[in-house]
């Protein structure tokens, strides 16, 4: 028992002795405190508490439980938190533990917080124990983490203006979508407090209204007159309801109303034509109403497209340009001006809207072909083909320009050019070779010229295989290229048309062309360069300008190629007005076309306040190029005359227009004097008051054309003729046909006149022929301008008696064509029809020897007339005209119509007392037709038909039958 009871004491010992040494282990300090690694907090500026998530609580493992079973233990200091520390410069906050034993703290700001400085604070914190026993030595701190505090703002600024006034200028009679701006800030920290959220008009009673963004603007029109300024008080309010610590005062002008546009400006320009360079703007300015302007750009644009093709050019023909221009020889035309050498564009419609510039139309359903030989190109040389061309929207067949496809059998087409879907498309098929390989074969340009119905050049300079192009003076390189193998070899001759592509399968066209063409032209062995290109699309009419020495650095003027437009920038206004007064319209064609010239002025102005700034109208006007005085081309010389038969065979042959002379004048109205007019009151239209005054003007003709009136040439023993060397070294050319003879070419008409007079007539057959009548007429301008028809009559003198003269004549009938004889016309001295004289009657014979013997006194009285005209032909050829009336009175025979009546012939005793004083004007009846016409003009000369049957009677024989 006592062993027991010994145990149990033993046990109590020991239990007593766990505690106590539990006690002692419990006062060292093992653990550190432990915190949250990152805190947010959130502090109001001018307040110190800090909210803080999550809250501010250091645990430390130190600490004992509060309940340990049934025993009570007092917590020790090595639990306790004693602080936290704040690591950070001028941190302005602190941390404070508000329970040591739970290790709760809060943070709070040291100083008085201000958002507007810094909205946003971070910095470290730790916390530490109190350590071991009562020294707390030991302690122990946490690991450092990191609060982020924010401060928020509180409303304690108002917007404040950020000018001290406004102003503003406004025109009467506009409303504004804005005047100006006026502008507010705050200087809160958040977006709330901080931002303008309206504005206000504080005066009463104005015509204006303010948006939330500030700007003002007029809700009526404003008058002048009715209010010269107005003064505004103008408040604003931030998103906190805060209203501006100062309200701002605005100034609202109201000018005048005015315009800016350019002033002094005639809409209508009217242009004379030759006075050279005319100023379009002499008195032009700009009115910028007092705006402060920082630059101007004026762009003036001249606009011509209806104009002929695109612009005024010369209208000579083509190949007559391709010589002005440069262009060496070998030019073909392939579209030229009907004439009876040219005859295969009689058919085709032409524009006669643009002043003989020759334009032809083609509608779908009109091709010509080209003579053969016209042409000879060979793919193996250079060649260049030129053409204007207007053309509309594509479709989708092809439309064909000029196509060289075979005549017969086969329908292949050797080259071609045509358009389709807007694309130009040249076509080379290669002529049979050894070498059956790929070659290029069509060369494609998409092309928006192509389809815009406006006039374009296009020049294309081929030299297989490679193909330029050149729209209006620009280079275009081909899209697309496709290769074929060149054609087989046949022996079927090739056809060249335009408009169209013949067929020769089917024997039809196909392809149509529909637009206008004009100056088609195939140049053989050459290439054109770009200089002859430039020219030929060169405008001779557009802008010109001479800028002013004193402003001519200040302004800068730019042109576009061919001058229809130029462009002006400058930022002073009063030279720019220098610069614009200087700008001129100048045509240099002698003849211009009439009509109006659009112009237009397109102006952009740059202000300092660029929201402010003036808008100045478009200034729209015109030129109108008067019409200009029309030449009238007179053709003169002698125009009835004879020659012997041996002079018409000879190797010379009979020169037709020995004396021509050709002449251009031009007639003006003049206004008449003061005296005049007195005398001329009674008239009071004022259009009476004018004289009118000839002056002769020199210019080039292009054109001159002999033809042959009545028969056509017989090329078996009849001809004209023309020195060639003569006609190269004046740069002319020639062709003739069976209805006589054209000389092409732009010259002088000096040069004109020495090339007619060497044309020769000459016939080898003279027996059976009494006269041949000619006509020449002369153009200017591709035909714009024609001359007077000229007509020559020439007549055979033949040295055989009468009844020899009149056998001889009906013998040699037998030679000459009977095609171009057939009827008999004895007093026309035509050739009696062949068939007709291939046997003599004898009755005949009868009547005629019957006739002359009944009419002997009427011989008397001609051989009279004949003397009295070889008389006048002495004194003309003593004057110079040693030609005129150049009979041979020893042989000369006279046929007498023997139907003509005895009244018809003879002269009444009254017209033989007046024959003297007739054969005093006689002398007057060889002038020039232009000197006719003017002897009329001045002194009311007597009627034509008056005048035609004096000079009738003044001729050896009685021609007032002949037949031109």
């Amino acid at each position: 028992m006592r062993f027991r009871g010994n145990t149990q004491f033993a046990s109590a010992v020991g239990l007593l002795f766990g505690l106590l040494c539990a006690a002692e282990a419990a006062k060292v300090n093992k653990h550190k405190p432990w915190i949250e690694t990152t805190y947010h907090g959130i502090v109001t500026e001018n307040d110190d508490k800090v909210l803080l998530d999550p809250p501010l609580i250091a645990l430390d493992k130190d600490a004992p439980l509060r309940y340990a079973e049934s025993f009570e233990v007092t917590l020790t200091e090595e639990g306790e938190i004693c602080g936290f520390r704040i690591h950070g410069q001028n941190v302005p906050f602190e941390a404070v533990v508000l329970d040591k034993s739970t290790g709760e703290g809060v943070i709070r700001a040291k100083d008085k917080l201000d958002c507007e400085l810094q909205k946003e604070h971070t910095f470290t914190i730790q916390a530490y124990d109190c350590g071991e026993g009562p020294d707390g030595a030991n302690m122990k701190k946490s690991h450092k983490a990191t609060v982020h505090i924010q401060v928020n703002d509180i409303n304690e600024y108002s917007p404040v203006f950020k000018e001290k006034s406004y102003k503003a200028t406004v025109i009467e009679g506009k409303k504004y979508d804005s005047i100006l701006k006026v502008e507010a800030v705050d200087a809160d920290c958040s977006f709330q407090f901080s931002q303008i959220c309206s504005y206000e008009i504080v005066t009463p009673d104005v015509p204006f209204t303010i948006d939330k963004d500030g700007f003002i603007k007029n809700t009526e029109k404003l008058s002048y007159g009715k209010e010269h300024m107005y003064k505004l008080t103008v408040t604003a309010y931030d998103c906190g309801k805060n209203r501006a610590s100062e309200d701002v005062l605005v100034k609202i002008s109201v000018k005048p109303t005015c315009k800016p546009s350019w002033q002094g400006f005639n809409k209508r320009i009217e242009y004379e034509p030759g006075t050279g360079s005319l100023a379009l703007f002499p008195s032009i300015h700009l009115e910028t109403c007092d705006e402060p302007i920082t630059s101007i750009r004026a762009n003036v644009e001249l606009e011509t497209n209806h104009i002929g093709k695109g612009c005024d050019r010369d209208t000579y023909s083509e190949k007559s340009l391709h010589k002005l221009c440069g262009a060496s020889s070998g030019t073909v035309e392939l579209l030229p001006a009907p004439s009876s050498s040219a005859n295969w564009t009689v058919g085709l419609p032409t524009d006669n809207g643009h002043d003989s510039d020759q334009v032809f139309e083609f509608n779908g359903t009109q091709a010509i072909k080209v003579p053969d030989g016209m042409v000879s190109t060979s793919l193996k040389d250079p060649f260049t083909i030129s053409v204007w061309m207007r053309h509309g929207p594509g479709a989708h067949e092809k439309e064909t320009i000029l196509c060289n496809s075979d005549k017969t059998e086969m329908n292949r087409h050797h080259y071609s050019l045509y358009v389709h879907n807007c694309r130009l498309i040249l076509l080379l098929r290669q002529d049979p070779s050894e070498a059956e390989n790929y070659k290029p074969a069509e060369f494609h340009w998409k092309l928006d010229q192509a389809c815009d119905k406006e006039w374009h050049h296009y020049v294309l300079n081929v030299e297989f295989p490679a193909v330029s192009l050149f729209v209006d003076g620009t280079a275009f390189e081909p899209f697309l290229v496709t290769e074929d193998y060149p054609l087989h070899a046949t022996k079927i001759e090739s056809q060249l048309t335009v408009g169209a592509c013949w067929q020769g399968g089917s024997g039809r066209m196909a392809q149509f062309f529909r637009g206008n063409l004009a100056g088609l032209m195939i140049r053989s062995g050459k290439l054109e360069n770009k200089k002859v290109i430039d020219c030929l699309y060169t405008c001779k009419e557009g802008l010109d300008v001479q800028l002013p020495e004193e402003v001519a650095s200040a302004v800068k003027v730019e042109f576009n190629p061919n001058q229809s437009s130029l462009t002006v920038e400058g930022d002073d206004v009063d030279a720019f007005d220098k610069v614009m007064q200087h700008i001129s319209y100048l045509n240099s064609r002698q003849f211009p076309t009439p009509g109006i010239r659009h112009l237009r002025i397109s102006t952009t102005v740059k202000c300092f306040n660029e929201e402010s700034c003036v808008a100045v109208p478009d200034a729209e006007g015109y030129v109108m190029v008067l019409q200009p005085e029309e030449p009238k081309i007179s053709l003169s010389g002698i125009d009835h005359f004879a020659r012997s038969a041996t002079e018409f065979e000879s190797q010379e042959g009979v020169t037709l227009f020995p004396e021509l002379r050709i002449v251009s004048t031009i007639t003006r109205e003049v206004e008449a004097d003061a005296e005049s007019e007195a005398a001329e009151g009674a008239d009071d239209d004022p259009t009476v008051q004018e004289t009118v005054v000839s002056e002769e003007i020199m210019h080039n003709l292009d054109t001159c054309e002999v033809t042959v009136v009545g028969d056509e040439l017989d090329g078996e023993h009849e001809g004209l003729e023309v020195d060639m060397s003569q006609l190269q070294q004046r740069g002319l050319e020639m062709s003739s046909s069976n209805l006589g003879l054209v000389i092409n070419g732009v010259n002088t008409m000096a040069n004109y006149e020495q090339v007619l007079h060497l044309i020769r007539y000459k016939n080898w057959h003279t027996e059976a022929l009494f006269d041949r009548k000619f006509k020449l007429v002369c153009s200017e301008l591709n035909g714009r301008y024609i001359s007077n028809d000229f007509k020559v009559e020439v007549n055979v003198i033949h040295t055989a008696n009468p009844v020899e003269h009149a056998n001889n004549a009906m013998v040699q009938a037998n030679f000459i064509n009977p095609v171009h004889h057939a009827s008999v016309d004895l007093s026309g001295h035509n050739l009696v029809n062949a068939h007709q004289a291939s046997v003599v009657p004898s009755a005949a014979t009868i009547v005629i020897v019957v006739c002359v013997s009944f009419l002997v006194f009427m011989i008397i009285l001609g051989v009279f007339r004949i003397r009295a005209a070889h008389q006048r032909t002495m004194r003309d050829q003593e004057s110079g005209k040693e030609n005129e009336m150049d009979w041979d009175d020893s042989a000369l025979t006279i046929t007498v119509n023997p139907m003509e009546t005895y009244e018809d012939q003879h002269s009444s005793e009254e017209e033989e007392e007046e024959e003297e004083e007739s054969e005093d004007g006689e002398e007057e009846d060889d002038i020039t037709s232009a000197e006719s016409e003017s002897s009329e003009d001045e002194e009311g000369g007597e009627p034509e038909d008056q005048q035609g049957a004096s000079r009738q009677q003044q001729l050896e024989w009685d021609d007032s039958t002949l037949t031109y």
